[in-house]
This record gives C-alpha cells, sequence and structure tokens, in this order.
C-alpha cells in the first residue's frame, strides 16, 4: 500500500486555518495543545508552535517507520504464499507417482490375499526336482527383484508424499499468518495517517496565528554568520562528503512532511535525497536510518554522518563538520546548517 502524500503548502494553511482542531491524543503520548487559544505573548506563540511541530514530526517519521514495516510484511506474506503453492505442487506430483504404482501395489496385495508366495521357501516346497526348483528360484528371483524395487519406489513416494503434505501446510499456516500481520500494520499504518493529518492541521493553525515577524524569526537563518561550507568541504571527496554536498544545494528548501525532495523534505527526506545523488539508497525512516549503516562515535563525527537527535531517534541530518549539522528542522523552517545541538538532544551517528 503506498503511502498517501502528506504534503501542504503555504496556500494550504490558509484553509486548515478556519477549521475547528479537535485535541488529538498522541501514542504514548501527551495530548496535543489546542491552537484555539491565544497565546499570551510572541514566545509564548512560537513555543506552542515549535511543540506542535516537533510532534507532528514525532508522528511523520514514525508513518515512515511503519510503512517501512509494512513493506517487509508484504514481502514476507508473498514469501510464504510462493512457497505454499510450491509445496502444494510438490504434494501433487508426489501423488500423481503414487497412482502410477498403485496398480503393481494392487496386484501383491491381491497375490498376498489369495496365498500366492514369491519367496523362495515357496520354490522349495513346490518344486519336483532340483532343476525345477533352480528354474522356479531363477524367474520368482526376476519378479521379486522388479516388484522389490517398485515396492520401494512406492514406500519412498509414500514417504515423500507425507514431508510434502506436512510443508504444505505448515507454509499454508505462514501465508496466512502473514496475511494477517500485513493487515495489522496497514491498519497502524492508516491510524497514524490519519493521528499525523490532524497533527498537521494544528500545526498550520498555529503557523497562521504567528505575525509575519514572528514567523521570520521563527525560521531562523539558514546559516550562521561567517559560516561557509563550500570553503569548508574544498578538498574533501568521497562517501559522504558527496552526499554531504548535494544536500547542501538544497539549504532553504521547504520543509514539508513526507517529502523526500527535490523542491522540499522532511528530516529523513532530506537525507535520502542526498544520498540518492551518490548512488545510495538509505531507508526511509529516521529510525531505520539509525539502524543501518556503520556505528560512529560522536567524537569521530567526519562530514556526511549521518546524526540521530531524541531518544526515539525521531530526527536526522547530515553532519556538516565543525560541529555543525544539515538538516531539515520542522515546518516554517527552511533547510538550513545550525549547531550540532541546535538538532534536538543527541542520539547517535552512523556511516554510510
Amino acid at each position: 500500500m503506498a503511502m498517501r502524500s502528506v504534503r501542504r503548502t503555504a496556500a494550504g494553511a490558509i484553509a486548515v486555518s478556519l477549521l475547528s482542531i479537535a485535541v488529538v491524543t498522541l501514542p504514548n503520548g501527551p495530548a496535543l495543545a489546542d491552537p484555539a487559544s491565544t497565546p499570551g505573548n510572541s514566545n509564548d506563540a512560537i513555543q506552542q508552535l515549535t511543540e506542535l511541530a516537533r510532534q507532528s514530526e514525532q508522528l511523520n517519521e514514525s508513518l515512515h517507520n511503519a510503512q517501512i514495516e509494512l513493506d517487509k510484511k508484504l514481502a514476507d506474506q508473498n514469501t510464504a504464499e510462493t512457497k505454499r503453492v510450491a509445496d502444494q505442487q510438490a504434494l501433487e506430483s508426489v501423488n500423481a507417482k503414487i497412482a502410477e504404482y498403485q496398480p503393481v501395489i494392487d496386484s501383491v496385495a491381491v497375490a498376498n490375499y489369495r496365498g500366492a508366495s514369491t519367496t523362495g521357501l515357496f520354490a522349495v516346497l513346490t518344486s519336483d526336482s532340483p532343476q525345477q526348483l533352480l528354474d522356479q528360484m531363477s524367474m520368482l528371483n526376476v519378479i521379486s527383484t522388479s516388484t522389490a524395487e517398485q515396492v520401494g519406489e512406492f514406500k519412498q513416494a509414500r514417504t515423500d508424499a507425507a514431508t510434502a503434505e506436512s510443508a504444505s501446510r505448515a507454509s499454508a499456516e505462514a501465508a496466512r499468518g502473514a496475511v494477517e500481520q500485513a493487515k495489522a500494520v496497514s491498519d497502524e499504518l492508516q491510524k497514524k495517517q490519519s493521528e499525523l493529518d490532524a497533527s498537521i492541521a494544528q500545526v498550520l493553525q498555529a503557523w497562521t496565528q504567528l505575525s509575519t515577524a514572528e514567523q521570520g524569526m521563527f525560521a531562523g537563518s539558514a546559516l550562521p554568520p561567517g559560516f561557509d561550507p563550500l570553503v569548508l568541504l574544498q578538498g574533501l571527496t568521497g562517501g559522504g562528503v558527496d552526499a554531504l554536498r548535494a544536500g547542501i544545494t538544497k539549504i532553504g528548501s521547504p520543509y514539508s512532511w513526507g517529502a523526500t525532495g527535490p523542491g522540499s523534505f522532511d528530516c529523513s527526506g532530506l537525507v535520502v535525497w542526498a544520498y540518492r545523488q551518490i548512488g545510495k539508497n538509505l531507508p526511509r525512516s529516521s529510525q531505520a536510518q539509525m539502524a543501518g549503516g556503520t556505528p560512529v562515535d560522536k567524537k569521530d563525527l567526519q562530514p556526511g554522518d549521518v546524526v540521530g537527535f531524541y531518544s526515539d531517534a525521531s530526527h536526522v541530518g547530515i553532519y556538516a563538520g565543525n560541529g555543525m549539522l544539515l538538516h531539515a528542522s520542522t515546518f516554517g523552517v527552511p533547510v538550513a546548517i545550525v549547531p550540532l545541538s541546535a538538532g534536538g538532544p543527541y542520539y547517535g551517528a552512523r556511516r554510510y
């Protein structure tokens, strides 16, 4: 199931501001504040928007993670179903082989029922002379060898059938389980999408309550005073550095939930886009990005390393060197380079 686009524009904010927004409770978290309440001053209004935007980013990255999980469950479902079909075909093939030997087995069963015997003892008991005994033994040996081979193959086919039937039952059960798991994850994904939609509406309404000056204050500066990232990266090439260099070209681009460029980004979307420019496909969520690659100690950070923030790794950016971070921060704040500490509580870093 493809994730529904959640991109929003500034023009959409005007329409959303007319909506009456209900209080939404985040999973395992506090209720979102009601943006309809009037802040006491500019700082209060900006603080309220900051909190709402942060909550929406957590939901956004959680939604990406749920989509990754759903894709995995759907792949598991497809694998299980493919195995179920193969096991069923194997069972049918073995059953066909059993049917091929069934006439021989039936004839042996009938002979035994009538008291016939194909053993050497039967030949001894029924022969009238040594020559007759030898003739009978020779004939019986040919018959018994052929029959024994067919009976042996029949027994093996029966064993194979039992194994195939057991495998078919197991694969069918696994396929059913995979379908149920995918359905549960899909339901959770839809729930998170609804929560994110409501959270985004609150952020947009809070944004419209800010004055133009307050919006500018909230957005901040795209670069620290006197900081030139291109000068910092002179002479550096390869791997993450080239991904960082690509990301720097997007400084000033707007933040948009669920966006991976090229015109707008969310935090993990910017990382995905930057690394895609050097031919590397990174996971879509901040949590998955912090679970991949090679762990890097904070003191060993290099330009291009992916850095995560907050205890749930719900925000990421790209280390820009000299204690700085390139990231898509949050709604209302364009892609910017900021001090590493401005990314939030440090979680960890990965090198790709």
